[in-house]
Formats: structure tokens, sequence, C-alpha cells
């Protein structure tokens, strides 16, 4: 399976993602070649591990799957921001990307071949409800993902599912601003129920969204990411309020969670059996010493990075 990032694209939020992914696998290369060099040889076995641990893959929507206008798929906010001039280095996008929505039964097929039982997916907003609660359901997009949970099923894979990640449908920002409305909210429960109803009756493992703490810095504090918002200092953007969007857009983001779960535990989970939770960003801090000052500190950075 290819690294989830665009064969042709160097987004820069991905690239911040890619580094922290080989930050933490060469941090755990050098613990484990510090720990061979200590007990010697060292012959790890998938028996070593735990009934039920899961060993899987992830990707996510856009930046995997291309064919951004095939099939009745409609602009996401991705598919605008990448083919704005200047907005992505080079000029690149995702409307090819790395060519899934052709080859997923060849990507899946690489999954198998690498032994992985569970794989970790996102649901494209636009390619589903190419209009968001003003439009109807894509049934092209809804056939799409059904065959690529039945094959995952068929090869072994659990499928888990996240239901939104950082895409979303074009005309819902330009209608009402996105996460900086509450009508986001609504629109998010629509486009969850309608996964439920067309996946739930095998997917088991739900995520709503994709690490909304990341995404607000991103998209409306530094800006570098749609919906490209920011304030000196802390970027130079057309638009925004870094001191104040970063927090309404999240706000709207764990307010629209909190609705899909609750909507999931009083309709589906009795009937489909499964769970549903949110990813978080989430970076460690520990104090320096045991000054109280420095752990203050530590506390203040989780606080501004988690708790939230």
């Amino acid at each position: 399976m290819e690294i989830p990032i665009m064969k042709r694209s160097t987004f820069t939020c991905t690239v911040y993602n890619i580094f922290v992914i080989l930050f933490l696998l060469l941090s755990a290369t050098s613990i484990a070649k510090d720990f061979i060099e200590e007990e010697g040889d060292l012959d790890i076995k998938r028996s070593d591990f735990p009934d039920g641990f899961l060993f899987g893959a992830s990707t996510s929507s856009y930046q995997i799957e291309g064919a951004y206008l095939e099939d009745g798929k409609g602009l996401s906010n991705w598919d605008v921001f990448s083919h704005i001039e200047g907005g992505i280095e080079n000029g690149e996008n995702g409307d090819i990307a790395s060519d899934h929505y052709h080859r997923y039964m060849e990507d899946i097929e690489i999954l198998h071949s690498l032994g992985v039982n569970a794989y970790r997916f996102s649901i494209s907003w636009s390619r589903v409800l190419p209009r968001g609660k003003f439009g109807g359901v894509n049934q092209a997009g809804v056939l799409f993902y059904n065959q690529i949970i039945d094959n995952l099923l068929l090869r072994g894979i659990e499928p888990f599912v996240t239901i939104h990640h950082s895409d979303y449908p074009q005309e819902l920002e330009d209608r009402y601003g996105g996460w900086l409305s509450t009508l986001m909210q609504d629109d998010f429960v629509h486009f969850a129920e309608t996964c439920f109803k067309s996946f739930g009756d095998r997917v088991k493992y739900w995520s709503s969204i994709n690490e909304p703490n990341l995404f607000g810095i991103l998209g409306f504090e530094i800006g570098i990411c749609p919906p490209a918002r920011c304030s000196p200092p802390f970027g130079n953007c057309p638009h925004g309020n870094s001191d104040i969007e970063p927090l309404i857009a999240v706000h709207n983001m764990l307010l629209a969670h909190a609705k899909a779960a609750n909507l999931y535990h009083m309709k589906f989970k009795r009937k489909q059996g499964g769970m549903i939770g949110i990813i978080l960003h989430a970076i460690m801090y520990k104090p320096l010493t045991e000054d109280k000052s420095d752990q203050e500190a530590a506390d203040r950075a989780l606080a501004f990075n988690i708790a939230w």
C-alpha cells in the first residue's frame, strides 16, 4: 500500500503529518536498535501479541482517491483550494492522487499481502453527498465504498471508517462558511446518518472526525490548508481571525461529533453492534524539572493541544 500522500502533490499539511510519522518511526527504530543492542538478537513474532491485536494501515479519501469529478462526485473544499493559483507548491493537486478510485482492488490485494487485519479509510463527503443536505445521495459513491468494505471483509480485513477527514462539499463553504457556522453541525449529522444507513451493517468501528484540533490550527490559525483563513502574526491570509476562528470551528466540530455519536447510540448501535469515537492529534508534554512552573507549563501545553 502506498504511503497515503498524493504521488504528484506536496501539500504542506500533508508534509506536516508525514514529518510526524517519520519522526515517530525514526524514534521507534532508534529505541528498537538500542534495545536489540542491549538484549541481543530480538525475534518478534505475531504470536507475541495478544489475541485481538490489530495490525493495520490507514489512508484518507482526498489524499489517495483521485477521480475528483467522476461518477457524480461534487467539488470538495480541497478540490477548489488545490486549484487556486499559488495555493499549492508546483501547482499540484489531488485530481488523480494515487488513483485509488480506479485501483482500489489492486490496493486491497496489496494490503492483504502485507498480512494486515485492519484498514482505516475515510469517506469523501462530496462523493456520497455532493451538495450536502441540499441534494440527494450519489449512489455511485455509495457503491464505491460498499465495494471497498465488502472486499476488505472477504480478505479478513476489518474496516475502520472515518466519516470526515478534512474534505467536505464546497457548496457548504460557499453557502454558510463551513465549520464556522453552526449549520455545519446538522449537515454533518445528515452525512453521518447516511453513512450509518449505507455501511453500518458491516462497519463496526467508526471515527466521526479526524483531528479537529489540528484542522483548526492548519485551516484557521496558520491558514495553510482550506479554508486558508488566518491573521497576523500567525499567517498572512486575505481573511480570518487566528485568535477566534479556530475555537469556533473546533467547537462546531465537537458538537457535530456529539450529535452524530448520540444518533448512532440511540438509533443504530443496538442493531448494528458497532462503536464510534473521535480522532485527536495528540502530543505528550512532560515538565523539564519538578519545579512548579515547569509542571504548570506542561499542563498548559496539554490543555491547548488536547483538552480544548
